[in-house]
């Protein structure tokens, strides 16, 4: 893959796809934004929940310049993925969701079971296809409509050795790093999982671009990348606890609908509201504003059937103020498509958002 123009490089955004990061084990995707965070950041540390944080400090604030309030950056480390409900007598697993997966999503595909200290392989069946109504799960799946309950993973493995590599339920079950390499469709980059990859590859060039322009910021910057927003938003809340600030802002992927009347083109989304709660206008009107000043056509979208970590913490109260700041993404939580200058596009946005804060 080429490096895109002005961006932070498509090697980083591959080594963050190809790191697995299920909901509560996003350890390998922690470690490679732990590795260019503390390039260009004050303080980096992971906390109590695993959320990931780096902090660039404003010398303005510390002069006694600006009192602004710090500010709350936060991309999800973990992705949509499986975790098993049980271990069946002959060593086939059955999954459900974690996060907001279908089978659909996935495909009969290669996994990778994320035992205790190794992971082993597998494949996600939906069963043989050559069925009459007498196989349930054939039916389920050749009206489309296949059902958690019509999927198991072949292990090849029988029930005790599963037991004993530390498979037991609970144990995450997320797509192969075979089946997780980008694939460039010309402007376009494709791959399982930039949500939130590709956020998380913008936050980081994001706070490249404040470092570098540090003498402007008037606000301490908090860049979280935080754990299980899949699932509950639960690293999002703590991180709104427990570090200063009353404004929270997601980096995300944005759904492009002709619903919500947006299009897959470089220019960021701004999102002003969602299933959860509605953004705090002021903020969405920032946001809109500094992607103007750098030169884009903001889309101004209402997202109803989607939900974001700064969402859920202004619906909580653990947030005053939030907004959502999101790259156009085609087939979200599937094979899904985001532009690659949409990217850097969204890092400028929200770099500028930062120094402009008032």
């Amino acid at each position: 893959m080429e490096k895109p123009a002005n961006g932070i490089g498509n090697r980083l955004l591959e080594d963050l796809l190809m790191a697995r990061g299920p909901g509560g084990q996003e350890n390998e995707v922690r470690a490679v934004c732990h590795a260019e965070l503390v390039k260009h950041c004050d303080g980096v540390w992971t906390d109590a929940a695993g959320n990931l944080i780096g902090l660039i400090r404003s010398p303005l604030r510390d002069s006694g310049i600006s009192s602004l309030e710090s500010m709350r950056i936060m991309a999800h480390l973990d992705e949509i993925a499986m975790i098993v409900k049980r271990v069946e007598p002959n060593g086939t697993l059955r999954v459900v969701a974690l996060g907001g997966a279908n089978p659909a999503n996935f495909g009969m595909c290669p996994v990778d079971i994320m035992a205790e200290g190794a992971s082993l392989p597998g494949v996600l069946s939906f069963g043989s296809m050559h069925a009459t109504g007498e196989s349930p799960q054939g039916n389920d799946v050749q009206t489309g409509a296949v059902k958690w309950q019509d999927v198991h993973v072949i292990t090849r493995l029988s029930a005790e050795a599963l037991i004993r590599a530390g498979v037991r339920p609970g144990t995450r079950v997320v797509l192969s790093r075979h089946w997780r390499a980008p694939w460039r469709v010309n402007d376009a980059i494709a791959a399982h999982f930039l949500d939130d990859r590709a956020p998380v590859a913008a936050t980081l060039e994001a706070a490249a671009l404040v470092a570098s322009r540090k003498q402007e910021l008037r606000c301490d910057a908090y860049f979280v990348f935080t754990t299980m927003e899949e699932e509950s938003n639960a690293g999002a809340m703590y991180a709104a606890r427990t570090l200063p600030g009353n404004v929270t802002v997601a980096v995300e992927v944005g759904p492009v609908l002709d619903e919500y009347g947006t299009e897959l083109r470089v220019d960021p989304i701004v999102s002003t509201g969602d299933l959860k709660a509605y953004y705090t206008r002021g903020v969405a009107e920032q946001l809109q504003r500094a992607a103007e000043r750098c030169g884009y056509a903001p889309q101004v979208a209402l997202l109803l059937d989607f939900a974001s970590d700064a969402s859920a913490v202004l619906a909580s109260g653990a947030s005053a103020q939030a907004g959502c700041l999101a790259i156009p993404t085609e087939n979200t939580h599937g094979y899904e498509v985001v532009l690659v200058d949409g990217i850097t596009a969204c890092a400028r946005t929200l770099a500028q958002y930062l120094v402009d804060a008032e």
